[in-house]
């Protein structure tokens, strides 16, 4: 006979020893004494418990033994109401489907009781209870009080929230596992359509995370990732919910953050903090990470939908270089659709010899005479024109093309620049897939006694991503590539992972520094010439010399000559050209270069030829965008446009952009924006927020003068009669 229903019959047919005193709440006793001696073992054993309460509700009897798992004496427990023995409101909080009634509830109503999960309150630990029992009535049929059975489930229940949690918890990392990330998404986006409120997503995964694995074991695999979630959890907070899809991968959903700016500026600290070394048994490990980022309801309301965005965005920011964040655009698809093509057309251009070496000039920051040219390679498609390098470059990584287009390059560069004049050196990159290859020193070798150039002459430039995995074997490729003769440079020092150690054990001759430091270090409310000042200071001190990475004006030109750094790189010089350039100056012996620049760094201008939306009162023109910077763009399209006119440019996707006419000279306009456009993490611009036909017919803007293409305007409001347009449109394509 089932246990719960040897409590059910003793129950109805046992006899209470009454806290009061009132007769007729006292039961009759049992007919036979063996009933009672089995009443009493099962009592005592704690297999189960037996309660009884009055008409009022107030307890007249319940197990010695039960008693004693409580904080309280009998006689405070005499005259207190059963359900004042436990914590209220949670009854059921196993189950948050679960329908059953709570125990208040069902005392009240007079209903059996059946199995009812209630917290103690009068316990030290956290201690549970299940409750049964049914309502006594007498022979007239009046209620005379509750009679049932408990007993401890305390050590069940933990062992359900264990199922429960690994149901739902990765058990690695203890982050949210899959499932439960995609029923929080579904359940967030459901609640916000009603309510429209926005959601955000990002899609992590890490970089060069197989190679930690392979080279120091899957168990370092795993502590590594236990610590990538420690600080996934730290930065992230009680912003939104951290969880492990599996493998390397990871997803955080940030509920009611739509705004770009917070967006990325959280990726790039994610960046910044997962990229920083880690200790793994006493060794050191470095990673990376990308990051994809979608928001709801802009690029979807379903939970599918808005983790297909995330995943675009992801695949675009390993495909444009790793280590950056990109935001979810419509065109991504078509990106992806590029990247494979790049992939398999990349194998026909190192057969067919499509690529080339360009040399960009690094010159003496105080004399301007070229020291040295680093090798930049280039590509130029026979259909698709020009492809940048942070287009194929991170092709070849994935696709295992790498090793070939390294080894082409080092033999490439090293007969170019043995033509040179012998004071000349010449540097190339060297990513940290062919470093970590055995061949490397061979290839090197190799291509310097081909070319008969001097292995003084060679430098290889290295990023501080070479130094992950092993770092006996980094310390020993080190000294392989010295012994060769060759020079070492660190390339982009100061972003990332930068560390001390890397100076103190590494044989580096240079240090390059990051561009990203040169752009805004003359203008106010930053830390760049500081940061430029130390790097240099530093590598004064452990006799390297230093690079200025991407100069571009006079203001920053003069800068970083006056805070010591000793060359320069950028275009205020020369952008990378051709070797056939190259051999020209060197055979007019033109070795000193001019600066040639603006005064002022200004914002960056991309040169762009794009069609976009221009919105002037109720009327929307099409024009063409020919540069845009994060705070002007220049557009053609419209003639005769007067000084100052306010316009909104419509860039798609809901991104609008207050402007005013800063310049018109007939079909051309220059544009100052209202507002600062942001980084969408890439090499593109983007606006901070995006605009709801909702909020633009709240704030009077006419909604006729907008595409049905950007926007979902089924339902709206029918606008009334248009005026007449101000501006003449001319098409410039013609």
């Amino acid at each position: 006979m089932a246990l719960k229903t040897l409590f059910s019959r003793i129950a109805e047919a046992q006899d209470v020893r009454s806290f009061e005193s009132t007769p007729g709440d006292r039961p009759q006793p049992f007919d036979d004494p063996r009933r009672l001696s089995i009443l009493n073992e099962i009592e005592q054993s704690e297999l189960g418990w037996f309660w009884a309460t009055n008409t009022a509700g107030k307890i007249t009897y319940l197990s010695a033994s039960a008693i004693a798992k409580l904080n309280i004496n009998a006689s405070e427990l005499a005259g207190s109401v059963l359900s004042g023995l436990f914590i209220a409101g949670q009854e059921d909080d196993r189950d948050e489907s679960a329908t059953q009634r709570p125990l208040p509830f069902l005392l009240r109503a007079r209903n059996t009781i059946h199995n009812v999960p209630v917290r103690v309150a009068h316990c030290d630990a956290e201690t549970w209870w299940e409750i049964s029992g049914k309502p006594q009535f007498d022979q007239a049929g009046e209620f005379a009080g509750f009679r049932g059975s408990a007993k401890d489930i305390t050590t069940l229940r933990e062992g359900q929230r264990d199922v429960s949690r690994m149901a739902q918890f990765d058990a690695l990392t203890g982050l949210a596992n899959r499932n439960r990330m995609e029923k929080r998404l579904t359940s967030t986006l459901t609640a916000y359509k009603a309510a429209k409120r926005s959601c955000a997503i990002m899609m992590l995964d890490l970089d060069r995370f197989k190679q930690v694995n392979d080279t120091l074991g899957h168990q370092a695999g795993d502590e590594l990732l236990k610590q990538v979630a420690q600080r996934l959890e730290r930065i992230v907070g009680d912003q939104g919910e951290v969880g492990r899809l599996g493998g390397d991968e990871f997803k955080i959903i940030l509920p009611d953050i739509e705004d770009r700016g917070r967006l990325g500026d959280l990726a790039q600290r994610l960046i910044q903090m997962i990229s920083q070394p880690y200790s793994i048994n006493g060794t050191r490990a470095i990673i990376g990470t990308s990051v994809g980022i979608a928001i709801a309801p802009f690029d979807g309301i379903e939970s599918e939908e808005l983790t297909g965005g995330g995943d675009l965005a992801l695949y675009a920011a390993k495909g444009g270089g790793r280590g950056q964040y990109r935001f979810y655009s419509s065109d991504l698809k078509s990106e992806a659709q590029t990247q494979r093509q790049i992939e398999e057309d990349l194998r026909d251009a190192l057969a067919s010899d499509e690529l080339e070496m360009h040399y960009q000039p690094l010159v003496d920051a105080h004399t301007q005479k070229v020291k040295s040219f680093e090798a930049l390679v280039r590509w130029t498609h026979p259909k698709r024109g020009p492809i940048s390098p942070a287009e194929f470059v991170p092709v070849a990584e994935d696709s295992n093309q790498i090793l070939a287009l390294g080894e082409w390059a080092m033999r490439r560069v090293c007969r170019d620049a043995a033509s040179w004049p012998k004071e000349l050196g010449v540097a190339v990159n060297v990513s940290a897939v062919q470093f970590a290859h055995p061949d490397l020193p061979a290839i090197v070798n190799n291509a310097l006694l081909s070319s008969g150039l001097p292995a003084s002459r060679l430098e290889l430039e290295l990023t501080e991503s070479v130094f992950i995995g092993d770092p006996q074997a980094t310390q020993d490729m080190f000294l392989k590539l010295k012994k060769l003769g060759v020079r070492l440079a660190l390339d982009d020092f100061g972003t990332g992972y930068s560390s001390l150690g890397y100076l103190r054990n590494a044989p580096f001759d240079k240090i390059k520094i990051d561009q990203s430091f040169v752009r805004g270090a003359c203008e106010g409310g930053n830390n760049n010439a500081a940061i430029i000042k130390a790097i240099v200071s530093l590598a004064g001190a452990l006799d390297m010399v230093t690079v200025a990475e991407g100069v571009e004006a006079h203001d920053e030109l003069e800068l970083v000559r006056n805070l010591g750094a000793t060359h320069i790189q950028g275009w205020i010089f020369s952008k990378a050209i051709p070797h056939s350039e190259v051999m020209e100056r060197l055979e007019s012996g033109t070795l000193e270069y001019e600066a040639n620049g603006p005064a002022k760094a200004r914002a960056e201008r991309m040169a762009v030829y794009r069609k976009v939306g221009l919105v002037h009162e109720d009327h929307r023109y099409e024009v063409v965008m020919r540069n845009l910077s994060s705070t002007g763009a220049r557009i053609e399209g419209l003639l005769n446009v007067p000084l100052g006119t306010d316009l909104v440019l419509d860039l798609g996707n809901g991104q609008l952009v207050i402007t005013k006419v800063v310049r018109s000279e007939e079909a051309e306009q220059g544009l100052e924006f209202e507002t600062k456009l942001i980084s969408d993490g890439a090499d593109g611009l983007c606006t901070r927020h995006r605009v709801s036909p909702y909020a633009l017919a709240s704030a009077g803007m006419p909604l006729a003068s907008l595409p049905a293409g950007n926007y979902n305007l089924a339902g709206m409001v029918e606008q009334g009669v248009q005026s007449r347009p101000q501006f003449m449109q001319v098409d410039i394509s013609a």
